[in-house]
């Protein structure tokens, strides 16, 4: 975007492109235009409008509060808006704002807003508007060949991981050994050569004494050659962690509570004992390419595909919820 744009950035911090989008195009294109995971709180005072924006599979977290007479609280976790203090003595309700949308509020010269509009400038079906920028080679479109398609998802797969290795931080590798993150990490390997990243990729597994993602992981970590870590818990250590796992998630359902034990403690152990800051990992391909095993009982192609559509909308209540959160509690 600042090759493209010719931005002239005053600081290395990469909210910074926020700004300068919106004086060049505004809410919509400022919210279209990122590539990323993203939530933002814009307050333009000189025309008295304040924006919310969340990123199209809702990554990041945002939650708001906003009563009858034009109080507005957001906030990154829910947690943070329950004891506002404010003169309604009903509680107000705390709301996930929607991924994919932007919203618009007046500012009143008392502090209070007012919502104007709620838009959808992305859906998930659709190219992103900020595909003009990306470096991709132009694919090929209309009736495809099975090896066309294949070769497109490569060759996305690939721009999608090798975009991410903009960080100025070490990167790591969520790796259990399975399909999706032995394919992140392979590539991530193999990248990382390329461009002569000179320390050595970190990849973490966790699991119970002799567990098949242990086994599994330490077969791939072996065959690309990172430098692998093993995280071994007990159901004790397992138990003992779930108030903490709640009170990170803001959520009770009993699958993500589950499946976030595991992806709790090894991210307690990457803070603790790693220098590895940016962590890839294989989330959302389960949904995205109908991975799950009941899509073999789907009753059709286009069952299988508003299927795997619903999921997507719906990860940021929990796969998506889960990565962000079990991570982030010890960022």
């Amino acid at each position: 975007l600042q090759k493209q744009f010719g931005f002239e950035y005053q600081t290395l911090v990469d909210g910074e492109v926020i700004l300068h989008l919106y004086n060049r195009g505004g809410i919509e294109q400022t919210a279209s235009m990122l590539d990323g995971v993203f939530a933002f709180i814009l307050l333009d005072t000189a025309n008295r409008k304040v924006f919310l924006a969340r990123d199209t599979y809702g990554v990041r977290p945002l939650f708001k509060v906003l009563t009858d007479d034009g109080f507005l609280g957001v906030c990154s976790e829910a947690k943070g808006l329950i004891n506002l203090k404010h003169s309604t003595s009903l509680c107000p309700k705390v709301e996930p704002f929607l991924p994919g949308h932007y919203e618009v509020l007046d500012l009143k010269p008392s502090g209070k807003v007012a919502s104007v509009e709620l838009v959808k400038f992305h859906s998930y079906k659709d190219e992103p508007l900020h595909a003009v920028c990306d470096t991709v080679e132009t694919l090929p479109s209309g009736s495809l060949d099975l090896e066309t398609v294949k070769s497109n998802i490569r060759i996305l797969f690939e721009n999608a991981v090798r975009k991410r290795l903009m960080a100025h931080r070490r990167i790591g590798c969520l790796l259990s050994g399975g399909l999706d993150s032995s394919l992140v990490a392979a590539v991530l390997l193999k990248l990382m050569k390329e461009i002569n990243i000179n320390y050595p990729l970190q990849t973490f597994a966790i699991g119970m004494e002799n567990s098949p993602d242990l086994l599994a992981a330490r077969k791939v970590a072996a065959h690309i050659g990172s430098e692998h870590h093993e995280v071994i818990f007990n159901s004790e250590e397992g138990i003992q962690a779930i108030e903490e796992v709640i009170f990170s998630l803001e959520t009770y359902d009993i699958t993500t509570v589950r499946a976030s034990i595991g992806m709790y403690l090894v991210s307690k152990y990457i803070r603790k004992k790693t220098d590895s800051v940016v962590i890839f990992s294989g989330e959302g391909s389960d949904e995205l390419t109908q991975g799950y095993i009941y899509f073999h009982k789907a009753p059709s192609p286009e069952e299988a595909a508003e299927e795997s559509e619903r999921l997507l909308k719906e990860l940021y209540l929990f796969d998506v919820l889960r990565a962000d959160r079990t991570t982030a509690a010890h960022g």
